[in-house]
């Protein structure tokens, strides 16, 4: 409790899987705080009961009214000490609480980090891939144009991309990446991590869609993507080839400026027609 005797709202990782990942700091804070902010309360009940956590648990999501923000930091006001938790792994991170933790910043009150699982930092730690520079994206547009639109934005990043993506979308995800990025990228994907059907995939995009689009079993569950940044020439002559492209489209049908551009620069002509498309939903 801070000077003022206002509480403390505590942002609490909990395990994205195997609850043998719970870190016993975040089972004490738990248990000590009068009141548990979930995301879930039903699906938050087997974590608590299995650690004995016996606190009063309320609702809480950014997109909810803002009647249990004020009823959250009215009881930190009154200085109840609070912990804020997520469905798994680290909230905020694609996850509810940022609303409310900047709120509670804006009026003074302490907030403090529990820190445990997250399934993004897991999966690009067993990746491979490069980890001095990376850039979290959280779930990529749901449409496909909107997502290659959103790839564009992406694609000359020299820095590693990581992800989140639905199941069902998996397949059509790594299929516009492919499109956009192109399929020589290296790139990992991490299934249910922690899990009792974890599994871990690698290769370039291309043999990645291949492995993914053959195998239902890797079209379910919770899934992360890590895919490699911009290297080279190739990636070089794809940013030239948008700044041709985004011209030449002003005076041409897509499928002819994306054929002008694809003798210029020797790009493929199906990438090109489609981030034409991605450029034109901008």
């Amino acid at each position: 409790m801070n000077s003022n005797q206002s509480g403390t709202l505590y942002i609490v990782a909990t395990p994205i899987g195997n609850l043998g990942d719970m870190v016993p700091r975040a089972v004490e804070t738990l248990q000590s705080v009068s009141v548990i902010a979930c995301e879930d309360t039903r699906h938050s009940k087997k974590l608590l009961d299995h650690f004995s956590i016996d606190k009063p648990c309320v609702a809480y999501h950014d997109h909810a009214d803002k009647k249990s923000s004020y009823k959250i930091l009215k009881r930190l006001g009154a200085g109840d000490d609070i912990a804020l938790i997520s469905d798994a792994g680290t909230p905020l991170i694609s996850d509810p609480g940022y609303r409310l933790v900047s709120e509670a910043r804006k009026q003074g009150y302490s907030v403090v980090p529990i820190p445990g699982a997250c399934a993004a930092i897991s999966a690009l730690s067993v990746s491979g891939l490069p980890t001095d520079s990376f850039r979290f994206i959280g779930f990529l547009p749901a449409k496909s144009s909107s997502r290659k639109t959103s790839l564009v934005e992406f694609k000359a990043g020299t820095e590693t991309i990581v992800c989140y993506e639905a199941p069902h979308r998996i397949v059509d995800t790594i299929s516009d990446m492919i499109d956009v990025l192109g399929g020589d990228r290296p790139s990992f994907m991490a299934r249910e991590m922690t899990k009792k059907f974890e599994t871990y995939l690698h290769g370039s995009l291309a043999e990645l869609l291949e492995q993914v689009s053959t195998d239902s079993n890797q079209q379910r569950g919770e899934i992360v993507l890590v895919v490699g940044g911009a290297t080279g020439t190739t990636d070089l002559i794809s940013v030239d080839a948008e700044k041709i492209i985004s011209l030449l489209m002003k005076e041409l049908p897509l499928t002819k400026a994306a054929s002008v551009t694809a003798k210029i620069t020797g790009g493929d002509k199906k990438q090109l027609y489609n981030l034409a498309l991605s450029l034109q939903n901008k």
